[in-house]
């Protein structure tokens, strides 16, 4: 059955959001996905994915999320900011001041970007885009080709993050999917509805070396968490957009990782 992509638009506390929505003509009513951006926004990476897992069954929706209130930087700061991030400590990119000494050396357009992308990275209110999640699912769930029952997520870097605190936030989802995207609050891990698949990478440590508390907790409150580390791949090693981080072996391999997942909690394979 051929694909169906198109450019959407939803209302969403009383704004037309704009999305992109993916499906296979044809099929009846089968599970979703809502499909959640890095921190560039909704890319034609984003896109083709979306259109991945309409090949493999699945409606696919990918809203922006940076339509109401839009985002103070650009792609270019957040591209500074997040090479920086890469290479110091975290202790260095959380402090402006230990931050603005790292960069003393730089040419100043270059601290500047670095410094503004840095800001929004580090103070933006994450739970900011919670309700906008929310009101995804629930468009999707009353789309009479989605069955309503049978709805996942998966984000990716920020999407990543924002995927598990949509769970975190008691989201009505029957499964979840991290890619390398921070912990949620871990007092939260209690409201999870849904097992949870965790992709990280080895070299990725400001995220991968805090997934052990965020798996312990999820032990703890007995939730099903299951997540695999690729030794040698850093962050956005998925986007093959982007060649300074893609990894292609471990992209192969967790692509099939997530279809089964989903199979698993949203086909029921």
């Amino acid at each position: 059955m051929a694909v169906i992509g198109e450019h959407i638009t939803y209302d969403t506390r009383g704004v037309d959001r704009p999305a992109y929505l993916a499906r296979a003509e044809g099929r009846g009513r089968l599970p979703g996905v809502l499909v959640i951006h890095e921190i560039f926004g909704l890319t034609p990476h984003i896109e083709d994915v979306a259109r991945r897992f309409a090949d493999a069954g699945y409606v696919a929706l990918a809203p922006d999320l940076f339509v109401l209130g839009g985002r103070p930087v650009s792609n270019a700061e957040l591209e500074f900011a997040m090479r920086f991030m890469r290479n110091v400590p975290r202790e260095v990119w959380q402090d402006q001041s230990a931050a603005e000494a790292k960069l003393a050396d730089r040419p100043k357009s270059d601290r500047d970007a670095t410094l503004k992308g840095l800001e929004w990275r580090v103070r933006r209110d994450m739970d900011a885009h919670t309700p906008d999640m929310m009101a995804a699912v629930e468009w999707l769930a009353r789309q009479p080709y989605v069955d309503p029952n049978l709805i996942g997520c998966v984000g990716f870097c920020m999407g990543g993050a924002l995927s598990i605190r949509l769970a975190a936030a008691g989201a009505p989802l029957a499964a979840c999917v991290i890619f390398y995207g921070n912990n949620p609050p871990l007092d939260r891990v209690a409201a999870i509805r849904c097992p949870v698949l965790g992709l990280y990478g080895g070299d990725d440590h400001r995220i991968t070396d805090d997934v052990p508390a965020f798996a312990e907790a999820m032990a703890a409150a007995n939730k099903l968490f299951e997540y695999h580390v690729y030794l040698g791949a850093g962050h956005a090693f998925f986007n093959d957009s982007r060649p300074e981080t893609y990894r292609p072996d471990a992209a192969r391999d967790a692509w099939p990782r997530v279809l089964a997942f989903f199979g698993t909690h949203l086909r029921g394979d």
